[in-house]
């Protein structure tokens, strides 16, 4: 049911809220359990290791060895439905990465390519159809779009993709090939849409990459017919990373947090809203950080840059969403349980820029994670607006 005040669609759920999540309790038996960390260097491995189905002993810095599931698991299936797609140059000295902590050789994983990097993408529907990019959230995977992607891909051409550093694209040490800047993700995403080949699209980007993909836009906005924001970092109050991702940018503590599967995506993903995530889901998501120390390196280097670079970047998309020049319809969702990003100044910016508010009043910050099929739902409606 949709009520409609001030220029904001409310759209409410008929289904209760959701429990306190599953995954707190196990979360808590898990950090009871003794890890073996170990430090893994030169492991023969193949060089298109992305090309085969998840492997389950990790290179670089791992937990047991990197064992994170016996036989198939959700992670296998959900990689099967996807494809490698070569974009963005890689830069630097061509020297193989080394750990920050111990200077060993790392894994193959680790390792930037020769030539371009590698990014993992998963779509659906007719390729004749209207595209539309659905780009995830930090810390988060594609695959927190598994349940719109099906939704979108009835009427769309839907594609999902991991930025690099997460779940199955590339992940190099920093300073080897990709330093993790925002003005690097900003023409890494430049160049995977040039690869994707796709005219006049639509973009969805949740959260803190939304000023990333603000400030593509600006610059592409003849490619664009429609984009859609959800909860992202829009006032001066939000442009400060939570404590859970700050964590990470600490001196040397940041790269021992992240190399903890608990600390690196249960905890980051149950911290800033209502979720109640299966194990089968979790695992996923836990499944870079249990199979290698690049995923750990990255995330640190990604939030040491969000943390130097995040509040400019939040302050320009304010300004490009607010000048005159700005032509590509836009809508912002709100997930209103979101535990990171406060409510206050969001509904006066949108009216002040005219743009749609959409309020989701049972989502948190991942709203794809937490309401999927509603927010499938939505965003086909937005898109069918024009």
């Amino acid at each position: 049911m949709a009520t409609f005040q001030h220029n904001i669609f409310h759209f409410h759920s008929h289904s209760p809220p959701p429990l306190r999540p599953k995954l707190d309790l196990i979360t808590r038996k898990l950090d009871k359990k003794e890890f073996n960390f170990c430090c893994m260097s030169n492991r023969d491995r193949d060089e298109d290791y992305l090309i085969d189905a998840p492997v389950s002993i990790g290179d670089g810095f791992s937990f047991s060895g990197g064992k994170y599931s016996d036989g198939p698991s959700q992670s296998d299936e959900w990689f099967k439905q996807g494809k490698i797609v070569k974009a963005h140059p890689v830069r630097g000295s061509g020297e193989k990465a080394r750990d920050p902590i111990f200077g060993l050789t790392m894994g193959t994983s680790s390792q930037a390519a020769a030539d371009v990097f590698r990014w993992f993408c998963v779509e659906g529907g007719n390729a004749a159809n209207p595209s539309v990019i659905l780009i995830h959230g930090f810390p988060s995977q594609a695959y927190s779009y598994r349940r719109v992607l099906p939704i979108l891909s009835k009427n769309y051409h839907a594609i999902a993709f991991d930025w690099l550093g997460f779940g199955f694209s590339d992940m190099p040490q920093p300073k080897y090939g990709f330093d993790y800047t925002l003005d690097e993700y900003v023409s890494s995403l430049e160049s995977l849409i040039g690869e994707l080949a796709v005219d006049k699209l639509s973009l969805v980007v949740q959260g803190y990459f939304a000023p990333i993909v603000v400030k593509y836009a600006s610059t592409h906005q003849d490619k664009l017919k429609n984009l859609i924001l959800l909860n992202p970092p829009l006032t001066d109050r939000h442009a400060k990373l939570p404590s859970a991702l700050s964590s990470f940018s600490n001196f040397l503590l940041g790269e021992i947090f992240s190399q903890d599967p608990l600390r690196a995506s249960d905890k980051t993903l149950t911290s800033c809203g209502p979720y109640a995530m299966k194990e089968e889901d979790a695992m996923v998501y836990r499944r870079p950080y249990l199979t290698s120390g690049s995923s750990g390196f990255a995330l640190t280097a990604i939030s040491r840059a969000m943390k130097k670079e995040l509040k400019a970047y939040v302050e320009d998309m304010r300004k490009i969403l607010s000048s005159q020049t700005w032509k590509v319809r836009t809508k912002i969702c709100w997930g209103q349980r979101d535990r990171w990003l406060n409510y206050e100044g969001v509904e006066d910016f949108c009216k002040s820029s005219n743009h749609e508010l959409v309020e989701l009043p049972m989502a948190g910050h991942h709203a794809q994670e937490d309401s999927g099929e509603e927010l499938g739902q939505i965003i086909a409606r937005l898109l069918a607006r024009g």
